[in-house]
């Protein structure tokens, strides 16, 4: 198969649709409505799920229809739908009667056991519209331990579309072995007035993520941005304006005045500012790939405020991996372009290191993860046709558009501008204080930073972890252009800092140090996990603290990109400003 046609299959394989009733959600009088059951798995730990069926739950009379993955992001979520076996048609109301029966031996009695006590919940879909239900639950009293055998649907319908499902779980049974236990259900229709567009409305939490506190933390972080960039103007404009003025008396002073006022100050290291990093290849990569999450993390925020991703399977990571795709050709031509204004000849290797060094970080993770995944054979395991499909994205769709975005970009923009001249050799660096080490600089600079997003971390965290849908993304747009803001600033103020030590290494000290916010990310993730969550096992502990671990190496990349690119405007209009020869 040609590079072309495996392309074409993986992009409808992201956004492929199909005619049935189920998608164009209009349904005819009695006309079939189908219930997937989706996964079954305990309360406190969401991500850890399971195939409903693998409890020994029993099907209805209805024939088996297999459900195919839809979009690259259901498979990569574990949404694994099954038929229920229930006959529901539109409209058409059901009495209570039995469906299928099951009998308690040992090996099911202590299967619905251990569901019951660990809490488990299952999911269900009716057009598209989630529903949960509780499997069981235990009496203290008694010391026993019951089912819920009864699921009652009452069902809202405008017109001919369905805008509303409820779950009422009855008629609890003790588990006993040897038992036989008979399975009911009913379904009741009910006339809403609920819009079909706003039928999602009830599953979102208004007074969770628009509480006064979610405000105010916005309102905080905002008059934090007014009070660094004032601060950050006054200071640095004022030194700077000093330290114009006393450059610009250089020719009215003797030789020995001169010598003596140029051995300190940011201006000293003018023939070493510009002198490429060590590791430059790393370097360009990963700013490479900060520009690229910028733009996708700007176009999924607008797409998810514009369409409201949140109301479909596995929309919002199907749209991520889509765009992340096609904006390949920008991290090839930020990194490429920079490498060659670096003096960087290896640029084949430069262009394979920018496109596969996120894609790398998370298939590693998600690989290692996979293999837990597949001794506790959870949902969550990834399929083997998941994986060529990305692997494939990887190599014919990354990669390609990445070599053309590199290409570009050592042509348009990779000739070296620098305002100063590059000495042959290295300026030695001076000692300095302990506190104005790059490495001291580098921890203190992600405090602010990481204090701006602090309380939409909470909220993001519970969105993923717990049992709530983020949609606020309004917000996560305006906390993310405070945080660009914020570490801009910050950065700027630790490099001016390092200049006037006469150490000209800030480069990776001005990535690092608007990265280290995504350290202090990872460090309120543990705090989040032992005290925020009931979250408990193997499983569930590496899957967190795995995908976590990604979670902040890529916010890390976008707050060192926006570090290096604050602070590099910076540096190259002062060294631009004073006129050195």
């Amino acid at each position: 198969m040609s590079s072309l046609h495996i392309i074409a299959v993986l992009f409808v394989l992201c956004f492929s649709l199909t005619s049935s009733d189920e998608h164009t959600h209009k349904y005819e009088m009695n006309e079939e409505v189908v219930l997937w059951m989706n996964t079954v798995g305990p309360y406190h730990n969401r991500q850890e799920t399971y195939a409903y069926f693998s409890l020994p739950f029993c099907t209805g009379p209805k024939k088996s229809i297999d459900h195919y993955h839809e979009t690259l992001g259901e498979a990569l979520l574990g949404v694994e739908l099954e038929i229920s076996g229930f006959e529901i048609h539109f409209r058409a109301n059901s009495p209570k009667n039995p469906y299928c029966d099951v009998d308690l031996n040992e090996e099911k009695l202590q299967a619905f056991i251990y569901a019951v006590k660990n809490h488990y919940w299952y999911q269900m879909y009716l057009d598209d519209l989630p529903v949960w239900g509780i499997v069981g639950e235990y009496e203290e009293t008694e010391n026993s331990y019951y089912l819920w055998t009864h699921k009652k649907f009452d069902i809202g319908y405008n017109g001919d579309q369905i805008v509303d499902v409820n779950l009422t779980s009855e008629a609890k049974v003790k588990l006993e072995k040897g038992k036989k236990i008979t399975f009911t259900y009913e379904v009741n229709w009910k006339p809403s007035n609920v819009k079909f567009e706003d039928r999602f409305d009830k599953y979102l939490d208004p007074s969770f993520f628009q509480h006064r506190i979610h405000w105010f933390s916005i309102f905080n972080s905002f008059m934090m941005v007014i009070f660094l960039v004032g601060l950050v103007s006054m200071i640095l404009m004022r030194t700077l304006r000093k330290d114009y003025a006393r450059y610009s008396k250089d020719e009215e002073m003797d030789d020995m005045e001169r010598d003596l006022g140029d051995e300190y100050g940011w201006k000293q290291v003018h023939g070493d500012v510009f002198r490429p990093p060590v590791y430059p290849t790393l370097f360009t990569a990963l700013i490479g790939s900060g520009y690229q999450i910028t733009v996708v993390i700007l176009c999924v925020i607008m797409f998810s405020i514009l369409g409201e991703l949140y109301t479909e399977r596995g929309s919002l990571l199907s749209t991520s991996i889509f765009v992340y795709a096609t904006t390949s050709p920008i991290n090839g031509y930020f990194g490429g372009s920079l490498f060659a204004r670096m003096g960087g000849k290896r640029w084949i290797k430069q262009m394979v290191m920018s496109a596969f060094l996120l894609p790398s970080l998370v298939c590693g993770t998600a690989f290692l993860i996979n293999f837990i995944a597949i001794y506790y054979h959870a949902s969550r395991a990834i399929p083997f046709g998941t994986m060529v499909a990305v692997t494939c994205i990887c190599l014919f769709v990354i990669l390609p558009l990445t070599l053309v975005g590199t290409v570009l970009g050592r042509n348009l923009s990779g000739q070296p501008n620098y305002p100063c001249r590059i000495n042959a050799v290295p300026r030695p660096i001076p000692e300095k204080k302990w506190f104005m080490e790059p490495g001291v600089i580098i921890c203190l600079g992600g405090i602010l930073p990481f204090g701006s997003i602090f309380i939409e971390m909470y909220f993001i965290f519970t969105s993923f972890w717990a049992y709530k849908i983020y949609y606020v993304y309004g917000f996560m747009l305006l906390v993310f252009i405070i945080l660009a803001i914020v570490t801009v600033c910050v950065t700027i103020v630790c490099t001016y800092f390092l200049l006037n030590a006469e150490d000209y290494r800030w480069q990776w000290t001005s990535f690092l140090s608007g990265a280290s916010t995504a350290g202090y990310v990872y460090m309120y993730s543990f705090y989040y996990y032992f005290f925020k969550t009931k979250m408990y096992g193997l499983f569930q502990t590496a899957f967190y603290f795995g995908y976590m671990a990604l979670f902040s190496a890529a916010l890390g990349i976008l707050c060192g990109t926006f570090g290096y690119v604050g602070t590099s405007i910076f540096v190259r209009k002062i060294y631009s400003t004073v006129k050195i020869d």
